[in-house]
């Protein structure tokens, strides 16, 4: 039972899960509908298995770092060796693409070059640092375009202005991240914001990505692109988002970091359903 509890927590389910539900949130914007098919349940598996295949992978290429940083994950602490763990994370990614590849060239194309950039960032370019932390956002973004395409009815505008928020607040919260990790990261040569410059200078950056994204999200407001559904709830993202980021500019400690890094994906969470729930027709919430 150990060891079925590793297999399923060295894949994060949650941020799987996460990634395959992007694919869906993708396409409800794109088409302001939400209709059950198989495109849309092949695409959240594309999102949820090559996300779990890259979370595999990190853990893998992360094991000395973690014995630091996180010592009670399923390699560091021994409950799946190395090799299994490399062996998991190639079957998952396999999958992913055979899936990818059932949607169609395009759809195979984009997943390839993601699932691509995933592996690059955690064979080498996690050390470089900030250029790192925009290769993590894309993936975090690109679910929602890949949704979009296979909706019927297309408004890339939509889903563009949300990728791009997504890719935004990522970013802010990934250069948090190395705020956390920040002894780890040194003893291993990657060269985190964090790490390079100091936390102080971290949060800063962080809290500038953080602010841009707030702005961005009054977008769809004033160009008329969703529902009044939207207005309260992305009021607490932002709100949550903005309280959160005066706390890591006035205290950047490993500890307030961690914290706050927890409660923008919560707030992340809720701007994605501002998102879903302001793009669906008003009666199809109420009713």
């Amino acid at each position: 039972m150990n060891t079925i509890t590793a297999y399923i927590e060295i894949i994060r389910p949650v941020n799987s899960v996460m990634n395959g539900i992007a694919v869906i949130v993708g396409y409800i914007i794109a088409c302001g509908c939400l209709s059950i098919n198989m495109n849309i349940i092949l695409g959240f598996l594309v999102g949820f298995f090559l996300t779990a295949s890259s979370m595999v992978i990190n853990d893998y290429f992360d094991r000395h770092i973690d014995v630091i940083n996180a010592p009670q994950r399923p390699i560091p602490s021994g409950r799946i060796n190395e090799r299994t763990a490399k062996i998991y994370g190639v079957l998952l990614g396999i999958i992913g693409l055979i899936v990818a590849l059932y949607l169609g060239i395009i759809f195979f194309t984009i997943a390839s070059i993601s699932y691509t950039i995933s592996l690059l960032y955690n064979w080498r370019m996690k050390k470089t640092g900030f250029i790192g932390n925009l290769m993590v956002s894309y993936c975090v973004a690109v679910p929602f375009i890949y949704g979009a395409l296979l909706a019927p009815m297309k408004d890339l505008t939509s889903a563009a202005i949300f990728a791009l928020i997504a890719f935004l607040a990522n970013t802010g919260r990934e250069i948090t991240k190395g705020i956390v990790d920040v002894v780890g990261d040194s003893s291993r040569g990657i060269k985190t914001v964090a790490v390079k410059y100091g936390s102080s200078h971290a949060a800063i950056i962080a809290a500038l990505f953080y602010i841009i994204a707030v702005i961005l999200s009054i977008i769809p407001l004033y160009e008329g692109l969703v529902n009044i559904l939207y207005t309260p709830l992305i009021i607490v993202t932002d709100i949550g988002i903005l309280l959160n980021t005066a706390k890591i500019l006035k205290s950047p400690t490993r500890e307030n970091a961690y914290k706050v890094k927890n409660r923008i994906l919560i707030f992340m969470m809720v701007g994605l359903l501002a998102f879903t729930i302001g793009r669906l027709p008003l009666a199809f919430k109420i009713f």
